[in-house]
């Protein structure tokens, strides 16, 4: 974490601790991947860090026993209830925080999201709902492990440049000040959002595109702030200290800063030409380094600024631009966006999932469609089936969907993971999660042979009009060996 500390105090608090990076999870896409999906992805993403914004009670069920550490969210919608009753705030505690810790590793609570400059109204409350959350997990004696604060938007500070000089909105002083003392006595931190896309957009010109995505600047180039002579050579440490001075103006100079959002659009409309795949990679690779690296910022050296990424997935169904639907790393297949550079910058988000993507049947899919998609595969679409034979690697376990996936995964590592060769009419979708199990080996998993039995492929002859496709009796035992003869006699009656 970045922690606001004066030089005595450096050693003392926090200041070997590493950053981490996290990622936020957003839910409005119309094909939002299942809890379980979700976190199949955080797992084989090594993501260790999550934040929500609510607290959804089958995603914190699907990331419990999985060590990954969550931030749940008040959403804003809530705050005023909360804000107004210790007891409406206790059983919010009671029902999204206690009822699934220690099992989900529930670390911090985020009351609300940029509510002075989203929900103005609200603020007079905050600091209450801030108190009324704390207290119901000092009651439950959990406030040594889960924190609470509250995200920011980086609008609230003003004259940003120089950092030396930036100050808090004065007219939030009534806020502000509780605030940052409840932070400081509880051994919080100051959740900030933190987006130099819009600083640079905003900027007219004046900040260089190379200074935003933290490109390498030439010493002439880099920003110097001529009351601290401390040189800057992004917008982020720029942003981030200026938030340090703005607290030191109100004498405040121990708090840490966690950056709850930071991210940059892969695509925008005609009014967004740096909204591309390209500068969204340079940013996101960049910043992962930098914040993995521990550079700290120049007020504060070495000391960790740990970060959430925004986001996980493309949110389609957000409002707005073209680029309010595009902050995403993946898509909502888990297919990744862009591949980021992170060499030597450690595991998180370092896998290159291109060519490790797999077709699944959908989960809850009608069975009977899934049957006829499985006849077709092993039929017309001339999937080796057999090693979904009794006896054989993949025949277990016995049902439809076991067997479907298998069968749709054959068809399309066979057709090259073409597009449109992952649907079979609606019942299948992509995943970045390897299905192989036991014995049986997918076609397409990485560093495995795949499970290939020997002796004449099932699949019919191109003059077959059969479909070739093995029959299963889900729910009465198993395949039944006579029509499999049936179907391996038509085959070699039509070769």
């Amino acid at each position: 974490m970045a922690i606001i500390l004066l030089l005595l105090l450096v050693s003392a608090v926090s200041g070997d601790e590493d950053a981490f990076i996290g990622v936020n999870i957003g839910t409005d896409l119309s094909d939002m991947p299942s809890p379980t999906q979700v976190v199949a992805l955080l797992k084989a993403q090594n993501i260790r860090y999550v934040r929500l914004y609510d607290a959804d009670r089958a995603m914190l069920l699907a990331l419990a026993n999985t060590g990954i550490q969550v931030t749940v969210s008040v959403p804003n919608d809530q705050l005023l209830g909360i804000g107004q009753s210790n007891a409406t705030a206790a059983n919010w505690v009671a029902h999204n925080v206690i009822a699934h810790v220690p099992a989900t590793n529930i670390t911090a609570i985020a009351v609300g999201s940029e509510v002075l400059t989203a929900l103005p109204n609200a603020a007079p409350v905050l600091v209450s709902a801030l108190k009324f959350i704390h207290s119901a997990l000092v009651a439950s004696n959990l406030d040594g492990q889960i924190k609470v604060s509250t995200p920011h938007s980086s609008s609230i500070i003003l004259d940003s440049f120089p950092p030396s000089q930036a100050f808090f909105n004065r007219s939030w002083d009534p806020v502000m000040v509780p605030l940052l003392k409840f932070l400081q006595s509880t051994g919080s931190y100051l959740m900030l959002n933190v987006y130099p896309y819009y600083d640079y957009m905003q900027s007219n010109g004046v900040i260089p595109l190379d200074y935003a995505l933290f490109r390498p600047l030439p010493p002439n180039k880099e920003a110097v702030d001529a009351n601290t002579l401390l040189h800057y050579t992004n917008v982020f440490d720029a942003v981030v200290d200026a938030a340090y001075f703005a607290m030191s103006y109100l004498n405040i100079t121990n708090i840490p800063i966690v950056v709850t959002e930071s991210g940059w659009p892969s695509k925008g409309d005609s009014s967004e030409p740096d909204a591309t795949v390209e500068n969204a990679n340079t940013y996101n690779s960049n910043l992962i380094k930098h914040v993995l690296n521990n550079t700290g910022t120049p007020k504060h050296p070495g000391i960790a600024v740990s970060t959430y990424i925004y986001e996980l997935y493309n949110e389609d169904l957000r409002p707005g631009s073209v680029s309010e639907k595009n902050w995403g790393l993946f898509d909502a297949n888990g297919i990744p966006v862009y591949i980021l550079h992170l060499t030597g910058a450690g595991t998180v988000l370092a896998n290159d999932t291109t060519n490790q993507t797999f077709c699944v049947a959908k989960d809850g899919t009608d069975p009977k469609m899934l049957q006829a998609a499985l006849d077709w595969a092993c039929g017309p679409g001339k999937v080796d089936c057999s090693p979904l034979l009794q006896g054989h690697p993949c025949y277990e376990p016995n049902n439809v969907v076991s067997h479907s996936t298998y069968a749709f995964n054959a068809y399309f590592q066979r057709m090259a993971k073409s597009p449109g060769t992952c649907d079979f009419k609606g019942v299948a979708t992509i995943t970045t999660t390897d299905p192989s199990h036991g014995s049986c080996v997918f076609p397409g998993s990485v560093g495995k042979k795949s499970t290939i039995a020997n002796g004449t492929s099932m699949a019919p002859s191109t003059n077959s009009t059969s479909s070739g496709c093995p029959q299963y009796f889900y729910g009465t035992g198993s395949f039944t060996t006579s029509v499999i003869i049936g179907v391996l006699l038509m085959s070699a009656v039509f070769l």
